[in-house]
């Protein structure tokens, strides 16, 4: 009996994902439509397992049948989540002189988190460094469901992942967390603080669709008074909505 490595099957899946690439990148605003024999040629696979790629991507959504016989184009999923990239890379490109304005103004780090395929995820982070103590997170960071910044994705998104995040929880700090959403949709910003440890407060940016991302202020040590921090949070994820488009009964502008 053959002895079978279960890396085989793991390097396969590898450049099964590697060719689906490679074959999405043929297209483009000169090449909206390839047939099989032309992905075959571009990409050195033979004709029937060049026709079996594209046919597997057109029943996932990736490609979908030309307007000509025998061709292919780019499909729903590959245009949703165009959109769906520039839409964020647009509320980041906006908001870097807003959080470099908040954090010289707090003297404190500024993060923009947006909603990733698994939950929020930090895109952007404005360090100041005019204190000793510099409280900062890496972009890329995954948050994690008691995040003051998840909390507010909570409260104004509807989520397949983030109703995952709230199932991982046991029924009691399940309803605490709940609870925490509900009022922090009810303030307009959610305000954490563990014992002893680094304080986030938080706000949601909205655009004409929604949520769009959230603003949150990073500071240790003592805070005597939230009110100063708070509104200059507020006035610039209001400026920050504003520039995006958002409506004026947008939560986040009452």
């Amino acid at each position: 009996m053959a002895n079978t490595d279960p890396s085989d099957a793991s390097t396969s899946d590898i450049q099964a994902v590697a060719r689906v690439g490679q074959i999405c990148a043929l297209f483009g605003p000169r090449v909206p439509e390839l047939s099989a024999a032309d992905v075959a040629e571009r990409t050195g696979l033979n004709r029937t397992t060049a026709y079996r790629y594209c046919a597997s991507m057109v029943a996932a959504r990736i490609l979908e049948r030309g307007s000509r016989r025998g061709t292919f184009a780019l499909g729903p999923l590959m245009l949703e989540l165009g959109t769906l990239a520039l839409g964020r890379q647009r509320v980041v490109d906006l908001a870097r002189p807003h959080l470099r304005k908040l954090s010289a103004a707090v003297r404190m780090t500024s993060v923009l988190s947006v909603l990733g395929a698994q939950g929020p995820v930090v895109a952007l982070a404005q360090e100041d460094t005019s204190r000793m103590l510099v409280v900062t997170v890496h972009p890329g960071t995954k948050l994690d469901v008691t995040a003051a910044q998840t909390r507010l994705f909570l409260a104004h998104s509807a989520n397949a992942a983030l109703d995952a995040m709230l199932e991982e929880l046991p029924p009691v700090e399940r309803a605490r967390l709940e609870a925490e959403v509900d009022a922090a949709r009810r303030r307009g910003f959610s305000f954490v603080r563990p014992s002893g440890g680094p304080f986030v407060v938080a706000a949601p940016v909205f655009d004409e669709g929604g949520l769009a991302a959230t603003v949150a202020i990073l500071g240790a040590g003592e805070l005597p008074d939230l009110t100063p921090v708070l509104d200059q949070l507020l006035a610039a994820t209001t400026a920050l909505s504003d520039e995006l488009g958002a409506p004026p009964g947008a939560p986040a502008l009452q």
